[in-house]
């Protein structure tokens, strides 16, 4: 007769034996599974590894082609500004290097730099929006008509355009020695510039940006500068909008210009000034501006080309 123990044991050898048998098994496909992602971390591994050859390849190819830009450079652009007269106005973010090397550059090309105007981080401060505009009115100098236009940006941009460049027409000082001196003084005690030394009229210009916009309010900081390089260059014979490929985004001033079809039709616009090549571009779209000429270029997707002359991209 077949007790309630023996019974009772069965069960319990067959539980056991599922056990081992559940064990063994999953001992057996986490073996393969462990293998298998072992496979596939190799994979990906040498997938980061060629990925990481060829980006370095191509950095050395770009160095070397940025070389090359920076050696061929001077002889490319020379002569295209004899006797031409160039102010530099310059954002908080600009990189003093590419400050430096356009301002070479502009004297190999037969030009000259007038001086320099910084604009300070409170220039593009919404919050202090009023404060500016309050400034242009005071500041106004005879004689001198200010756009229809309320926006900070564009109510500098005609102001400093005003007093820094020269008719594009006759190329006579559009204001007096006085008015530039006190209109670069309110702006400078107000907090808004940073005038150089001895800044003369000129006939051309360069606003010179760094990147993309941050913080708070940056699309509004950004809109803010496309909208006085676009004023500054109404004032003279040309003005180039030059900064790196990030300033060309929609957070970045370029972006907002090149977005702004107004600004396009007398607005040039550079997206690699942070490069050998971008400068020399830089100085070509100086040319351009002063043959009555606009374009967007650089690296960029919204550039139109890379270079005046060089072939317009496709959609």
């Amino acid at each position: 007769m077949i007790s309630l123990r023996y019974h009772v044991v069965s069960i319990a050898a067959a539980f056991l034996a599922l056990a081992v048998g559940v064990v063994l098994g999953s001992t057996a496909l986490s073996g393969a599974l462990l293998s298998g992602l072992s496979d596939q971390k190799g994979e990906l591994a040498q997938r980061v590894t060629d990925l990481e050859a060829e980006r370095n390849g191509l950095k050395a190819r770009l160095a070397d082609a940025d070389a090359f830009a920076g050696s061929v450079g001077p002889s490319a652009v020379d002569g295209m500004l004899d006797q031409r007269s160039v102010v530099l106005v310059t954002t908080s973010d600009a990189r003093e290097a590419d400050r430096s090397a356009l301002t070479e550059l502009i004297k190999e090309a037969g030009g000259s730099v007038a001086g320099e105007v910084r604009l300070t981080g409170s220039f593009t401060d919404s919050a202090r929006a009023d404060q500016v505009r309050d400034i242009v009115t005071r500041l106004q100098p005879a004689g001198v008509r200010l756009p229809t236009e309320t926006d900070p940006g564009s109510l500098a941009g005609a102001l400093l355009g005003s007093v820094l460049l020269l008719d594009k027409d006759n190329a006579l000082p559009q204001s007096t020695p006085e008015e530039r001196a006190a209109v670069l003084a309110g702006l400078a005690d107000g907090g808004f510039v940073k005038p150089g030394a001895q800044v003369r009229p000129a006939q051309l210009a360069v606003v010179l940006t760094g990147g993309v916009a941050r913080g708070e309010a940056a699309g509004d900081r950004a809109a803010t500068l496309a909208r006085f390089a676009t004023q500054f260059d109404r004032a003279g014979a040309g003005t180039v909008l030059a900064g790196d490929a990030p300033s060309a985004s929609g957070s970045g001033a370029i972006g907002v210009a090149r977005a702004d079809t107004s600004a396009g039709s007398i607005l040039s616009t550079v997206d690699n000034v942070d490069t050998s090549a971008g400068r020399v571009v830089t100085v070509l779209a100086l040319r351009e501006q002063l043959e009555g000429r606009a374009g967007n270029y650089g690296v960029a997707g919204n550039a139109q080309a890379p270079a005046p002359g060089a072939a317009t991209r496709g959609p």
